[in-house]
């Protein structure tokens, strides 16, 4: 299961929201789940909804301790029985894009 999620902070001062989101991604690559960070989403691959899920929850969690609301967007894709698809998923697109 893919999880991609993009948590941020609401109701602070300034307009950085580096530390509270590094703060996050402490916590999803602590969690030794394979994973990957962009400018706009951190994916996970879990093995099970409750395993991605309590990742996510750790992630919001870590970023409460920096403002009063958080924002969260998820995006899940649930294939039982399917596992390494957070790259071969891309390899996949990047073949297709070879064979023009």
């Amino acid at each position: 299961m893919l999880f991609a999620f993009s948590i941020a902070p609401a109701g602070t001062a300034g307009d950085s929201v580096s530390g509270a989101v590094a703060d996050a991604v402490r916590v999803v690559r602590e969690s030794g789940l394979p994973n990957e960070t962009t400018s706009m989403f951190t994916t996970i691959e879990a093995e099970t909804w409750d395993e991605g899920m309590a990742v996510v929850k750790r992630a919001v969690e870590a970023v409460q301790a920096h403002a009063p609301r958080v924002s969260l967007v998820l995006k899940a894709d649930i294939r039982p029985g399917y596992s390494g698809q957070l790259t071969s998923k891309v390899e996949r697109v990047e073949a297709a894009l070879e064979d023009g």
